[in-house]
C-alpha cells in the first residue's frame, strides 16, 4: 500500500516513511526520522530529527516526539503527549548566551513494543515505557515503567497491570494475573508480568 502524505505536511526528504503509513495535515518529520510501515501521525504531530519509530505505530494530533526517541512497533502515542529530550532544559548558558545545539546533549525516551502513552501525558528522558505497559493521560513519568504496568499520576505510579488488550488485569492471586477481555494470564515476575497463557492460534 502505497504512503499518504497530506499536502500541508513537512516531511523532510531525508525522513524514511514506510509503505501504508499516512501523514496527516500539518505534521512534521524531520530529518533523518524513520517510521515503519502502516504508520498514522495525525494532525500537527511532530517527529524529531532522527527519531526511530517501528511499524504499525499511531502518533495521535499534536503529540510532541523529540530525538532520539524510539518507538517500538505497535506503539500508541496519544494526542497532545510530549516524549522530551532535554534533561536540563535552558535557553541560554549561564553566562547569558543563547544555547545551541553543541551546548547540551539530547537524551531519548524509549516506548517498547505495544506500549501505550496516553492524552497529554508527558514522559522526561530518558525514560523507558515497558512493553504493552499504558501510561495514563495527563500523567508525567520521571523513571522506568515495567512491562504491562498501568502508571498514572504527578509523578506517574503504578496502580495496577494491563494485558496486550489495554485492559485492566484481575487478580487471580499467587502473582498471577487474568486479562478480562481476552482470557489470557500473566505471572509476576520482579518489576513486571510475563505472559503465560495466550489467545488460541498465538505464539
Amino acid at each position: 500500500m502505497a504512503t499518504r502524505i497530506a499536502d500541508s505536511a513537512d516531511v523532510d526528504p531525508s525522513a524514511h516513511v514506510g509503505d501504508g503509513s499516512s501523514i496527516w495535515h500539518l505534521a512534521q518529520v524531520r530529518d533523518g526520522a524513520v517510521l515503519g510501515v502502516d504508520c498514522v501521525v495525525g494532525r500537527g504531530a511532530y517527529i524529531g530529527s532522527g527519531a526511530r519509530v517501528g511499524d504499525r505505530c499511531k502518533i495521535q494530533n499534536y503529540a510532541l516526539v523529540y530525538e532520539p526517541a524510539v518507538l517500538e512497533d505497535g506503539v500508541f502515542v496519544g494526542p497532545a503527549a510530549v516524549l522530551t529530550n532535554d534533561t536540563y532544559p535552558r535557553a541560554v548558558n549561564p553566562d547569558g548566551t543563547l544555547k545551541s545545539a553543541h551546548d547540551w546533549e539530547a537524551v531519548g525516551v524509549t516506548l517498547r513494543t505495544g506500549a501505550a502513552v496516553g492524552a497529554r501525558a508527558v514522559c522526561v528522558a530518558p525514560v523507558t515505557v515497558g512493553r504493552w505497559a499504558t501510561v495514563a493521560a495527563g500523567a508525567v513519568v520521571t523513571k522506568d515503567v515495567p512491562d504491562h504496568a498501568l502508571v498514572a499520576g504527578v509523578p506517574a505510579r503504578r496502580i495496577g497491570w494491563v494485558g496486550r488488550a489495554g485492559v485492566r488485569l484481575e487478580d487471580i492471586g499467587g502473582g498471577g494475573w487474568r486479562c478480562p477481555a481476552t482470557g489470557e494470564t500473566y505471572q509476576q515476575t520482579g518489576d513486571g508480568l510475563t505472559l503465560v497463557t495466550a489467545n488460541e492460534g498465538d505464539e
